[in-house]
């Protein structure tokens, strides 16, 4: 069964990192596409100030521009609010029926994942979890198979570079003024500039 890779997140704005990530996931679960899950708002981060979703899948189209294996999915723009991880992934589930759905996070999200809303759908809903762990994650799995029994089963590591970019500090920099261009795909640059982007931010 061909193996499908969702992976979600505000990307404000997205950048290399994100990039990098994911294509390594593509390639270690052997994935034979990779679905950007664009939240409007993350039902975790209600107070989190973030641009707009319009803006930001004009920039996420323009990070993905160049690789056919990538493709922005409105699932989350396209539905009300609240956007819980678990009815995304069930939506998911029913629309690609035929295939194995891997949803990709990262080691902090696994190690808060008994935080999220009704985890054991999340389970339910994707066939394998890909967890990107950073050194320093701190992830209990022994803890976290107690509290939500079978994720262990579920969790496939990804093998990831320690690429220290992250939409935050790419924000911060462009309020101080400070370079940002060689973080970011070209075609994301461009649209900062042309938008005037994040200088208040």
């Amino acid at each position: 069964m061909k193996r499908l890779g969702i992976f979600g997140g505000t990307f404000d704005p997205p950048h290399l990192a994100h990039l990098i990530l994911a294509d390594e996931a593509r390639f270690q679960l052997d994935l034979e596409s990779v679905k950007w899950v664009l939240t409007p708002k993350s039902p975790l981060k209600p107070d989190k100030r973030i641009s707009s979703w319009e803006i930001r899948i004009k920039l996420l189209e323009a990070a993905l521009s160049n690789n056919n294996a990538f493709e922005v999915s409105r699932v989350d723009i396209d539905r009300s609010p609240p956007h819980y991880a678990y009815e995304t992934l069930q939506i998911l589930r029913e629309i690609y029926s035929t295939y194995d759905l891997v949803y990709i996070i990262g080691g902090d999200s696994l190690r808060d994942f008994p935080a999220w809303k009704k985890p054991d759908q999340i389970l339910s809903a994707c066939d394998t979890i890909g967890v990107m762990a950073r050194p320093g994650d701190m992830i209990d799995m022994d803890d976290l198979d107690r509290k939500i029994p079978g994720i262990r089963s579920k969790v496939s590591w990804i093998d990831v570079p320690l690429v220290e970019i992250s939409a935050s500090a790419i924000r911060e920099k462009i309020k101080l003024g400070e370079p940002v261009k060689y973080y970011l795909p070209a075609g994301v640059y461009e649209l900062i500039q042309e938008f005037d982007l994040y200088k208040d931010k």
